[in-house]
């Protein structure tokens, strides 16, 4: 029983060690979870594999939609009224995010703008947010050059979510050849559902139908199997896709 107990560690250090190396993770990681793999496991699962799930994505945005249907704009104005009396940098990228999310994009570059001029100018959250902002506000170009910045200051920050908008950024700045090179490179990684949609709401743009195609195969496979509770994460950007392609 203890062998076998030993043999379920072993495999889930195995498990998270490969996602260690697929997302760019430092080494100590590797070597933390064979050198201790049950509490390696448990360490890694919580400090760097649920931050990035989808589950924790979905509860986050499950949890926005019902407050702000509740109580519209009060992250804003909690996050204004929080930098106002204590204008420190954590408040001001508060502030950003609550503004960038409100739609006030302007505003949002403005606050962005401030972080990356303080103490905490390369902090991988800001610097997404900030690229996010950028590409919101019509600035694909500014928001190319964060994001490389941040793939090469945080190689293992949010790979998926910070490759998906460069590749939109890309789009947007008129560099196609990067854009489908960066949505290949993607896919082949990390071949989620959002990111097979968005390659193929892509494709279609360039009038690549037989691209779109293969990718919609492989997300109409994909949705046989889903949750409802998956699906209802993807309905806006699959009923975008289905649209696209009648």
């Amino acid at each position: 029983m203890t062998i076998f107990g030993l043999g379920i560690h072993i495999l889930i250090a195995i498990y998270f060690a490969i996602h260690a190396v697929r997302t760019g993770r430092e080494l100590y990681w590797v070597v933390l979870l064979f050198m201790f793999p049950g509490i390696g496991s448990l360490v890694y699962f919580f400090a760097v594999y649920l931050p990035q799930s989808r589950l924790q994505h979905g509860l986050r945005k499950a949890g926005t939609v019902v407050k702000n249907s509740l109580d519209p704009g009060r992250d804003l104005r909690d996050a204004q009224q929080a930098f106002d009396l204590t204008p420190t940098a954590h408040n001001q990228m508060r502030l950003a995010q609550a503004l960038l999310a409100a739609g006030m994009v302007a505003q949002a570059v403005e606050q962005y703008d401030a972080c990356l001029r303080g103490p905490f100018a390369k902090d991988a959250e800001i610097g997404l947010g900030a690229a996010q902002a950028r590409l919101a506000h019509k600035q694909p170009q500014a928001a190319i050059e964060l994001l490389l910045a941040l793939g090469t200051n945080h190689p293992g920050f949010r790979p998926e979510q910070v490759g998906l908008l460069l590749a939109k950024s890309y789009d947007a700045a008129g560099l196609q050849a990067e854009a489908g090179s960066q949505f290949e490179q993607l896919v082949a990684r990390f071949a989620g559902v959002e990111l097979r949609a968005e390659y193929a709401l892509w494709a279609l743009a360039q009038g690549q139908q037989g691209l779109a195609e293969r990718q919609m195969v492989e997300i109409e496979h994909a949705r046989k199997h889903m949750s409802k509770h998956t699906r209802s994460l993807h309905v806006d950007l699959l009923r975008r896709l289905d649209a696209a392609s009648k």
